[in-house]
């Protein structure tokens, strides 16, 4: 990809919606990508945008540092609940069925969430620790954390970038784009079985193979995905130049950065003026490049080849 900033941002959507919705935090695809402008947003699209941030904000304190320190942690967790509440210092905290009854009750005592995390802190940074495969070391990792239940709100989220920003740090991925939260929703009552077999029954393997065939599923997915948008941006790109003598990069950034955009957005990206800027998209729109819709008093422009991706309506299912 010309600009992996493009991936990050809107591969880091979806990764923000599945991992909210495992949370039952629930927005459309619609609220979602019109969080550009957040006046307009949804409650909910703003909370679930709010995950992608965050994910920013780790990776760039894991890129600058070369580690994954608890201060890190701590910053992901008050961009995703716009809080510094930090670790709790509060009993009460128990995670229960839907139906009430309490499964699990984590760490109460404030100094001993603080010394099982610096303990957590040394197992992810120092390798001599225990020198397994990074994946499985992850595996661990996420089910310490999530055991740990360190915050009043925002674990399950704050644990699934940790994995992430965890393969990051060891050079597994370049970018943060392992989203392993589709993979986790699709089977989500699993997911919370084996998390508690470990607890219950010391089952480590088979959390850990859970885990292995979710980073699998995720990668697979992951690469066709990629080679969707890099196909669809190409195409674009030799349309728009074909047909419009005003292509540029910025253009293109523009309209796969925002799976939809308006006329600030793209005035502002490429420094035109808001009529020229309009002139641009109403254009794109008649040449079907993109799709005018009106959406309350605002005209958006969707990259509906984008858009399709990015929903699954343009990908086929890559699971073995």
């Amino acid at each position: 990809m010309p600009n992996q900033g493009i991936l990050v941002n809107t591969l880091g959507l979806q990764e923000a919606k599945d991992s909210s919705a495992i949370e039952n935090i629930v927005t459309t695809h619609d609220e979602l990508f019109r969080e550009a402008l957040p006046d307009e947003a949804t409650a909910s699209a703003k909370e679930v945008a709010r995950y992608r941030q965050a994910l920013r904000v780790g990776f760039e304190a894991v890129e600058r540092t070369g580690l994954l320190t608890n201060n890190h942690i701590l910053s992901v967790q008050a961009e995703l609940e716009r809080h510094r509440a930090g670790f709790r210092k509060l009993p009460g905290t128990a995670l229960k069925t839907d139906d009430g009854v309490v499964v699990y009750t984590p760490p109460q005592d404030p100094s001993e969430i603080i010394a099982l995390m610096t303990d957590l802190e040394r197992f992810i940074n120092d390798d001599a620790i225990f020198p397994a495969d990074p994946l499985v070391k992850m595996a661990l990792i996420h089910h310490q954390f999530e055991s740990i239940h360190p915050f009043y709100d925002g674990n399950g989220r704050t644990g699934r970038i940790v994995c992430v920003l965890y393969l990051v740090k060891q050079r597994l991925l370049d970018i943060p784009i392992l989203y392993l939260s589709r993979q986790i929703v699709r089977t989500k009552p699993e997911y919370y079985r084996l998390l508690q077999a470990v607890r219950t029954s010391d089952a480590w393997e088979d959390w850990v193979l859970y885990m292995l065939t979710a980073v699998e599923q995720t990668a697979r997915q992951g690469i066709a995905t990629i080679h969707a948008i890099r196909d669809a941006l190409l195409d674009l790109k030799h349309r728009i130049r074909a047909r419009h003598k005003f292509y540029s990069q910025d253009l293109i950034n523009n309209l796969f950065l925002h799976p939809y955009t308006k006329i600030d957005l793209l005035k502002d990206d490429l420094g035109v003026s808001r009529l020229t800027a309009t002139k641009y998209l109403d254009l794109l729109a008649a040449d079907g490049i993109l799709e005018k819709r009106r959406i309350g008093r605002s005209n958006y422009y969707i990259n509906t080849r984008l858009y399709d991706i990015l929903t699954g309506a343009g990908m086929t299912d890559n699971r073995p």
